[in-house]
């Protein structure tokens, strides 16, 4: 479960008081399941908040593979309407932003910018992390039983340059990793993460 601080005020648009809010993993990967509402946060994170018009030009952009300029009216209309209805009210319910709808504002709560949230983006033919990791694993123990048998090369080494093989492969491993999940983060470029593919 995640938690933090929710201090809305009441001139939202019926906007709760100031409130504690915990808001389940389900339901936040649930805010996140639609490509329009990350997109939305994507282009919020790191600011003081939003004109609803600018926010839906950004990502009517973005969605459309173009620079702002090239954005024309329809275009825009549809994403501000599906944004202003539907998008932001679920991610104000939720808690990650504050949209008043009167006033056609958007802006991050203090708990977006504490939810440190990653999208695990298999491109193309790449496999996830977790069963790259399952599979190092694997070829780890194999590794172990064929040196403790002294099977046939790996005799040719001494035991200890296994082991230092095996743990330069885990640390190069976890440092491109760290590397990528860096980039992974949501809100840490200039373009959504699953544009960068």
């Amino acid at each position: 479960m995640l938690s933090y601080g929710d201090d809305r005020s009441s001139a939202g648009g019926g906007q709760h008081g100031e409130t504690d809010k915990h808001v389940p993993e389900g339901e936040l990967f649930d805010a996140l399941s639609n490509r329009r509402r990350r997109y939305a946060l994507e282009a919020l994170i790191g600011t003081e908040g939003i004109e609803l018009g600018d926010l839906a030009e950004q990502v009517a952009a973005w969605e459309l593979e173009k620079e702002i300029a090239a954005v024309d009216s329809t275009e825009r209309k549809r994403v501000y309407t599906s944004l202003q209805q539907s998008h932001l009210p679920r991610l104000d319910d939720a808690g990650l932003v504050r949209f008043d709808k009167r006033a056609g504002f958007v802006e991050p709560t203090p708990g977006l910018a504490e939810c440190e949230v990653y999208l695990d983006v298999v491109r193309g033919n790449d496999i996830p992390w977790s069963e790259y990791y399952l599979g190092l694993a694997a070829l780890g123990a194999a590794l172990t039983a064929a040196v403790a048998v002294d099977a046939y090369p790996f005799v040719l080494l001494p035991d200890i340059a296994w082991l230092a093989a095996s743990a330069v492969t885990l640390l190069v491993s976890a440092v491109y990793h760290n590397y990528y999940a860096t980039q992974s983060q949501l809100g840490r470029g200039d373009t959504p993460v699953e544009m960068n593919s």
